[in-house]
């Protein structure tokens, strides 16, 4: 599957949800986001695991998520409930579930395994549709063979920084997981490096969590930043935190207008054999359409 035929799915905000919680579960189904990944990692004590993934399943199967992406966070391959959670949760929900998110893989052979036994599973269950991948990038051998994760299956639509674990992978002295507390962006590099491979390998890079859900300036701040380096969203690890995302990785409207305004005029050009044309004191090429084409990529997405 090339990057051009993968669904294309919106992940401007992709918010965590305990998987253990039918409340929080039923509250995310109605909250209009883009992309709702139900947990049972980090948010799910061991021994309520098992009992997690069948809340899971009700939830994907018995409420009305709209045009919310479905997705679930499961725990990494060196655990001994991956394999469990995934056929569970795939055998439970079928066509009702989108993307699985792979926690802490180290290469990509980690997110082989998942795509291999998601693959034997949609054979086996005669599934409509392919369930994606997701993959978060939480320690530092994983940043570090990043692109051969991103490359590694057509299976996988969107990699994301975990700051939380990286940062206490690489033994980074951080108080508030997310806050950028460092001369500079501390997140600046392994931003950049995912976000480079993401692109590289047509997938969406996607920036993670900013625990003081308290500071919205600060997140929003956070979200400036992802969005400059091209990823095109961040989690939200409180319903709070989903309207900022949102707003700040859509374009605006007199944005989207502009672009449109300045493709149209390089194309016009373009046809009379001109490389380069002035438009009211701005100098518009061929690299100026593909810049401003990503925002029209975005905002028909959004359906702007």
């Amino acid at each position: 599957m090339s990057a051009s035929s993968k669904p294309r799915r919106l992940r401007r905000s992709q918010l965590a949800v305990p998987g253990v919680s039918e409340k929080m579960l039923t509250k995310a189904a109605g909250l209009d986001v883009d992309h709702v990944f139900c947990d049972l990692e980090d948010a799910v004590a061991p021994s309520a695991k098992e009992g997690a993934r069948q809340t899971i399943v009700d939830a994907l199967n018995n409420l009305d998520w709209g045009n919310t992406v479905r997705c679930v966070r499961v725990n990494d391959v060196t655990t001994q409930w991956c394999h469990d959670d995934i056929i569970s949760i795939v055998e439970g929900a079928g066509d009702n579930l989108d993307t699985i998110m792979l926690t802490k893989p180290f290469t990509a052979a980690d997110v082989l395994f998942a795509d291999k036994l998601l693959d034997q599973l949609e054979k086996k269950l005669g599934l409509k549709k392919r369930i994606g991948l997701e993959c978060l990038i939480e320690e530092v051998e994983a940043m570090h063979n990043v692109w051969e994760i991103a490359h590694c299956c057509e299976r996988l639509e969107c990699i994301i920084f975990g700051m939380g674990d990286y940062a206490a992978s690489q033994g980074m002295s951080v108080k508030d997981i997310g806050e950028a507390t460092y001369p500079g962006d501390l997140w600046h590099y392994p931003r950049y490096q995912l976000t480079i491979a993401a692109r590289a390998a047509g997938i969406d890079a996607v920036d993670g969590p900013y625990a003081d859900f308290s500071n919205p300036e600060g997140y929003a701040e956070e979200c400036k930043r992802s969005l400059i380096l091209g990823m095109v969203g961040k989690w939200a690890i409180h319903p709070a935190q989903i309207g900022p995302a949102q707003d700040l990785f859509s374009p605006s409207q007199a944005d989207v207008d502009l672009a449109r305004e300045l493709i149209s005029v390089y194309r016009q050009a373009e046809a009379q054999g001109i490389g380069s044309v002035n438009h009211q004191g701005k100098m518009v090429d061929a690299a100026t359409a593909r810049v401003f084409q990503n925002i029209v990529d975005r905002a028909d997405l959004i359906g702007m």
